[in-house]
């Protein structure tokens, strides 16, 4: 029994919680799924439809937004999230509305980091994200 508690205690679990958090973020995608819906099948008639539309980027960007707030509930990290919110367009009122904060208050908790991330080399944010930074003028 002394031989399972110390191997439960003292076992490498780097991959296991790498493992879990993998599974967590897939299931928040599928979850997701559930509540927005998934694009048309291409070719078809429904798809046709919606070409030429903004249905499919509104589709992409709600889909996010519920990725974003089940990840939250979760307690999953959505940093991420946050920057594919910002790189298809999310502002940070919407940001902030959908983590149940302020523009403001959303900014605070990850501008630096998606910042960081979406501008890895200090040469400007991509132009698809709104300069709706309120450290900026």
């Amino acid at each position: 029994m002394e031989d399972l508690i110390e191997h439960a205690l003292t076992a490498k679990i780097d991959t296991a919680a790498i493992a879990t958090a993998n599974a967590a973020i897939a299931e928040a995608g599928a979850q997701a799924d559930k509540i927005v819906g998934t694009d048309p099948l291409p070719g078809s008639p429904e798809w046709e439809a919606e070409q030429d539309t903004d249905i499919p980027a509104q589709r992409q960007i709600a889909w996010q937004l519920a990725c974003f707030r089940i990840q939250l509930a979760a307690g999953i990290d959505s940093t991420a999230s946050v920057m594919s919110l910002r790189r298809f367009g999310a502002t940070w009122t919407t940001i902030g509305r959908a983590a149940g904060m302020t523009r403001q208050s959303a900014h605070e908790r990850w501008g630096r980091r998606v910042s960081d991330m979406l501008d890895p080399y200090g040469v400007g944010i991509p132009p698809m994200v709104p300069n709706d930074d309120p450290t900026q003028p």
